[in-house]
Order: C-alpha cells, then sequence, then structure tokens
C-alpha cells in the first residue's frame, strides 16, 4: 500500500497545499464546538459575561474582593484597574495571559463574598473597618477564605468561573449596565464568528476536493502513460506473460482503483489524523473527568476494523483476478462469435462467461455483506458513546462539576475523533483492494524488457543503409521451453533478391522472421544487417529499416489513408497513392466515396481480410524501407492478384531485400532463393528448380500443392 503513497510524489507541492488546507478545515471544525459551549455556558447561562475579571467595578467591591485575596493575587490585579472620578474601577488590559491570571484571582474570592452577602454573615464595610484598626489581621482573613473554600468542596473550575460571573452580573446590574444589549453583543459576535469559521472551512474544503482530484487525476494519467509506454517497449515474450485482457485490465480498472483511493487518500486519510489528534487535545482541555471514553471508543472501533478486515482482504486480492477471468472470457467470446455461432457452441460459452460472472459475483457479495455489517456497527458504537457520555455527563451536573457547555464541547470532540477513525475505516475497505491494483500495476512498470538497446549502439555505422540481412548459426527457444525452435539456421537475404521461406506448420517460418525486427532475440548465433548485429543496433534503427506485414492484417481506426501513412507524417500523397498501386488497392479504394479519406473501423472490421492485407502491404511499402518482411502475407489474395502484386512489388522495390514466409509455392515460385524449414532446421536453400531435385521435404510440399505437369515443366501454371 505504500506504493499508493509514492504515487504522490511528483506533486508534493499540491499535497503539501493540500495538507495546509486540512489543517485549517480542521482547525475551524475543531473551534467550532467551544464556540458553542460559549454560546450555552456564556450567552445564555451567564448572560454574555465572558470572563470572571469585570470590566468595571465598583470600588467599595473591588476592595472588599482583595479583603480575601492573598498578596499574591492583589498583586496580580493591582496593576490593571484604574479609578476613574465616579468611583469605578476600569480595567486596561486584553491581554489573554494577564486576565486568566486575574480571573484565578477573582474567582474564589467572588464565592466567598457572594456566599457570605446571601448568608448576612458580615459586613464588609464593617470587616474593612476592624482590619484596618488592626482588630483582624490578614492572616485571618486567609484563614477565613480558606474555611470558606473547604466547605465548596471538590468544585471544578468551570462552576467556579459560572458562580464567579453571577457574581460579576450582580455588580454590573448594580452599575446601571443594560444587561440584555450586552448579552445580545455576545450572542452575535460568537454567532458571526461561527459562521465566518464555517466559510472559511467551507471553501478549504472545496479547494482540497479540487486539489485532491487534480492530484489524483495526475496520477491516474502518469500511470497509464507508464504503463502504456511500458507495454510498447515489451518484447513478445513480456506479451506473451501479460495476457491481453489482463494489461487491459490493469490499464483501466486497476489504474481507477488507485486513482479513486488517492482522492479519498488526500482528502480522508490526512484529514482524520489532524482533526483526531486535534480532538484529542481539546478534550485532555475540557477538564470534564471522561476522557476515558474516549479509549473505549478508540479500543471498540479498532476491534472492529481488525475483525471485518481479517475476513475481507484475502477476498479482496482475489477479486482482481476473477475481474481478469471475467475480462479474458468475454474478450474470447466477443471476438470469438462467428466461430462460436458456426458450431453451435452458444449454450456452452454463456456457461462459461456465467461461470466466470457467477465467480465474481460471489467474492463481491462476501466483501460487500463484511464491509455492510461495518457502518451500523460504528453507528451502534457512535450511539453508545453518546448515551455514555451524556449519562456521565448529567452526573457531573448534577454535581456542580461540570457546565452543560462542556458535557456538549465533549461530546462533540468525541464524534470528531470517533469519525476520524471512521474515515480511516472507510478508506482501509478500498486500500486493500487498491494496494492490490497497484501491486499488479507495479508487475508491469517493474517488469524489464528482455529486449532491450545495448549501451553503446553502432547506429552512426549505418548510416547508408543497404539491406543486406545475413543469419550465422542463428538458435532460437522460447522462454520456458525445453527444445530450441529454431536451429543452426545460416543465409543471407541479399538487396535486389527475394528469399522466400516455406516449411510444414508449426515449423517455425513466422518464428525465424520475428527475430529480425527483434520481437524474440537470438538464443545463439547473430543476425547482422550490413555486417553489424542487430543487437548492437537501436532497436528503432532496426525497426526503421524495415516494413513488416503480419500474417494476421492490423488496421487501426481512422482511414485508409492514415492506414497506409502510418509508417511516419512524412509520406507524401504521391507515396501513398503508389504504395497502394503496387499493392493492388487502388482498385477497391476508388470504389469508395470518399476515397482514401473513407473511414476504417477498429481492427478493420469494415473491410475484407483480403483488402485488410492489401492495406497492410500498402502500409509497408509507403514506408520505403530497405528490407522487407512478409509473414504469410499473402494468404488471403487470389492467385491472380497475387501474382499481379508479386510483379509490381519487385519492379517498385528492385534495390531492397524481400523476405516472404509462404505456404503456397506459387507464392514464392520466382524467389531468387527459397529456404525449406523441416522442424526448426533448414532442410534446404535454392530455386524452385533446384529444390526440387535436391530436397525431399520441398518435394513433398510441391506434391501437395501442383499438378504432374507442373512438376515435370519445373514450374507452376
Amino acid at each position: 500500500m505504500l506504493k499508493i503513497f509514492r504515487y504522490l510524489k511528483n506533486s508534493k507541492a499540491m499535497v503539501f497545499a493540500i495538507i495546509l488546507l486540512l489543517v485549517v478545515q480542521a482547525g475551524c471544525d475543531l473551534s467550532l464546538p467551544e464556540y458553542t459551549s460559549n454560546i450555552v455556558d456564556v450567552g445564555i447561562q451567564q448572560g454574555g459575561i465572558e470572563r470572571v475579571t469585570p470590566e468595571k467595578i465598583r470600588k467599595e467591591t473591588y476592595d472588599s474582593l482583595k479583603l480575601f485575596m492573598t498578596d499574591a493575587e492583589i498583586a496580580r490585579v493591582e496593576p490593571y484597574y484604574t479609578e476613574n472620578q465616579e468611583g469605578i474601577c476600569e480595567r486596561n488590559t486584553e491581554s489573554d495571559e494577564i486576565l486568566d491570571g486575574m480571573d484565578d484571582a477573582f474567582g474564589m474570592p467572588m464565592l466567598i463574598l457572594s456566599a457570605l452577602e446571601e448568608s448576612g454573615q458580615a459586613d464588609m464595610s464593617q470587616l474593612k473597618q476592624a482590619l484596618d484598626a488592626g482588630m483582624i489581621t490578614r492572616e485571618e482573613m486567609i484563614a477565613k477564605r480558606n474555611e470558606a473554600e473547604a466547605s465548596f468542596g471538590d468544585m471544578s473550575d468551570s462552576i467556579i468561573q459560572q458562580k464567579a460571573n453571577l457574581f460579576v452580573k450582580k455588580e454590573y446590574e448594580a452599575m446601571g449596565i443594560d444587561l440584555d444589549a450586552l448579552q445580545m453583543n455576545y450572542l452575535k459576535t460568537k454567532g458571526l464568528q461561527m459562521v465566518g469559521l464555517a466559510v472559511v472551512m467551507m471553501a478549504a474544503s472545496i479547494l482540497v476536493s479540487l486539489f485532491a482530484a487534480k492530484v489524483a487525476a495526475g496520477v491516474g494519467r502518469d500511470l497509464r502513460r507508464g504503463v502504456f509506454n511500458k507495454v510498447v517497449s515489451f518484447s513478445n515474450a513480456e506479451m506473451d506473460k501479460f495476457s491481453t485482457a489482463s494489461l487491459i485490465t490493469r490499464s483501466t480498472n486497476d489504474i481507477q482503483q488507485v486513482q479513486m483511493v488517492e482522492v479519498m487518500l488526500l482528502r480522508m486519510v490526512f484529514y482524520a489524523p489532524i482533526i483526531g489528534i486535534g480532538g484529542v487535545f481539546k478534550v485532555l482541555h475540557t477538564k470534564t473527568g471522561m476522557s476515558w471514553i474516549i479509549v473505549v471508543a478508540v479500543a471498540s472501533i479498532m476491534a472492529l476494523v481488525l475483525l471485518l478486515m481479517s475476513m475481507a482482504m484475502p477476498k479482496f486480492k482475489k477479486m482482481q483476478d476473477l475481474v481478469d477471468r471475467l475480462n479474458l472470457v468475454s474478450r474470447e467470446i466477443l471476438t470469438g462469435i462467428p466461430v462460436i455461432r458456426a458450431f453451435s457452441r452458444e449454450k456452452h460459452e454463456e456457461e462459461r462467461f456465467d461461470v466466470a460472472n457467477t465467480n465474481l459475483m460471489k467474492t463481491q457479495l462476501f466483501t460487500n455483506r463484511v464491509m455492510t455489517v461495518m457502518m451500523p456497527a460504528m453507528m451502534l458504537i457512535m450511539n453508545g458513546i453518546t448515551v455514555l457520555i451524556v449519562w456521565n455527563g448529567a452526573h457531573g451536573i448534577n454535581q456542580g462539576n461540570l457546565q452543560v457547555g462542556d458535557m456538549m464541547a465533549f461530546m462533540t470532540y468525541t464524534m470528531q475523533i470517533v469519525m476520524a477513525f471512521l474515515m480511516l475505516t472507510m478508506i482501509s475497505i478500498m486500500l486493500p483492494r487498491a494496494g492490490v491494483a497497484a501491486e499488479r500495476i507495479e508487475e508491469i512498470l517493474t517488469t524489464e524488457p528482455t529486449i532491450h538497446d545495448a549501451e553503446n549502439v553502432r547506429d552512426d555505422e549505418l548510416s547508408e543503409v543497404k539491406g543486406c540481412v545475413e543469419f550465422k548459426d542463428v538458435c532460437f527457444r522460447y522462454p520456458g521451453a525445453n527444445e530450441d525452435a529454431l536451429e543452426h539456421i545460416s543465409f543471407t537475404a541479399r538487396p535486389g533478391e527475394t528469399t522466400a521461406i516455406i516449411g510444414s506448420t508449426g515449423c517455425g517460418k513466422s518464428t525465424l522472421i520475428h527475430l529480425i525486427p527483434r520481437f524474440y532475440d537470438v538464443t545463439a548465433g547473430a543476425i547482422t544487417i550490413d555486417g553489424i548485429d542487430i543487437r548492437e543496433l537501436s532497436k528503432n534503427k532496426v525497426r526503421s529499416i524495415l516494413g513488416f506485414v503480419p500474417q494476421k492484417g492490423v488496421l487501426f481506426s481512422g482511414t485508409i489513408e492514415s492506414n497506409i501513412k502510418f509508417g511516419g507524417d512524412w509520406i507524401t500523397d504521391e507515396a501513398m497513392k503508389s504504395a497502394a498501386e503496387v499493392a493492388q488497392a487502388v482498385e477497391f479504394i476508388e470504389t469508395k466515396k470518399d476515397t482514401y479519406r473513407s473511414p476504417i473501423a477498429q481492427g478493420g472490421t469494415n473491410v475484407s481480410g483480403g483488402q485488410k492485407q492489401r492495406l497492410s502491404i500498402a502500409r509497408a511499402i509507403a514506408k520505403n524501407p530497405k528490407v522487407f518482411l512478409f509473414d504469410d502475407s499473402f494468404s488471403a489474395l487470389d492467385y491472380k492478384t497475387d501474382v499481379v502484386l508479386r510483379r509490381a512489388l519487385k519492379e517498385k522495390v528492385s534495390d531492397a531485400a524481400v523476405i516472404i514466409v509462404a505456404q503456397r509455392i506459387s507464392t514464392i515460385l520466382h524467389a531468387d532463393q527459397i529456404i525449406v524449414l523441416d522442424e526448426g532446421r533448414v532442410a534446404g536453400i535454392g530455386t524452385h528448380e533446384q529444390l526440387l531435385e535436391s530436397c525431399e521435404a520441398y518435394q513433398e510440399i510441391a506434391k501437395s500443392q501442383l499438378s504432374e505437369s507442373e512438376l515435370k515443366g519445373g514450374r507452376a501454371s
């Protein structure tokens, strides 16, 4: 799964911006519960009086409070009050750090003074006169404070603050301050601040989603490009290792899985730790005494996640293989529909598809059922935690140790922590499958092609290509095979000559011709072009010299023109038309309404097999190569077209080497040399007439295709 994180390395700046925005979003999200708590506790219950330290206080009240303060507390508050002409002491600081200390200094004296005034136990003016006259000492006053403080019991700081605020409220009322206006101003201010935080949080969330989508789209683009470039560089050995269906699945479904998870990763996985850690930090500062509930919640969620993932993980890994299998079966059926219909095997193929489809469905159902349990279980845990908080919080409120707003804030923070783990759980549902997909993608990206360019290529030595191809004692064995497919092949194909390769089915004809463009590399021996080993040339250089026509004509979606000019943008219209004329394709091209601009469907399904072959031949001719490779490329042509095409081809490419693989003797009858293959070995080399006299394998092929008169005449009619 670390691979999924590594895919983000090319977008470090964007990821950093996303993390900053997530911190901003989390900061706003974590601040809102505190504002809610303040609105309930301060705005509603305390009438908008935010601090114990009053902004204004009467001189006599201030002096009375100082009677119950320690010298240190008096020193803490005295410098920050100034008495005006009306006998009102006004606060002259707004520093939070200073005010926090002043709140601590004022809190207990206000509770004591309030309690004494309510009980009528003391007259403050008389008490002050007695202190001034020396009838009572400050130590005795502090002792009285300690006695009163002990009578309050184990009272939390929030309750002390709440009761002290009631004292301040009475003091403001005594000074004629409009308490309703004070409360409304506080509520409006906090409300507007909450709206501002919500707007900032929304903007951050939108930007995070935008950036995350952009990063994930970039990851998907890079992966598709990387997979495509790697697949294009694969030799036939790697293509045989990865099936076409699997490569398609890895290039589409697997990358889509990774891309989708990248969005969730940036949006949720990075956010969850921020909000979770922030929530824990906030909870520890609420001083509710219920922190143990967080431990219970997290432990319950982790146990649930580990249980469900241990059940689902193996199935996630299996699911991708089943998707591969379904794609493989679907592709085989769709491409083989004519054969399936011809053999009346529709029912059998339907059953084969149904097996692959059902296996995938059963696996998906199992994982979905397991994951379906997760959400109700999570909601049960969350609701249970809520009930537990309310139960314990109600007892705290009843005992005077907790305020309603604090309980509400604690509940919100707890839910934020639980939701953080819930987000991680949701991504954990997709991470295993995306991890499997990433492994499958990496399998392609890390597979090194068996055929690659040499460190020091000799392309410069081949500036003037003649096109002389020579096989020097070539042997070849397929990867994993026990025996050689080709053994000790030696011959030379010279420019201006036609070299034909013939033999029974499976004797290695196509394998031999595939060695020249380095679809495979020889196991032993060497293949040279103009005396240079093709392994010492770059693949691009070798293939630029060749004009290859495969056994099965391959056309690409586009037009006739784009297919014939497939060899390069430098191919002119004149070269295209000349190539089509040589390939005997002009006749059917000109019957079409748009001639060379006529559309070609994907795979060339809207042209016949013969037309497809002729366009493939025209494509090779238009490239004007020095070596032509025809891999049984005339099999779909009728005899007349075959003869005319080969005659025109000989005139057109008189300076190029032509190597033809053929099944029909009539196609290679006039070749300058014919190489007869028999079970991967050279059974004979010579002209048609020479081989009829000296090569038994060629004689057998000739007897199966030519009449007695043709054999005696040494030629085909």
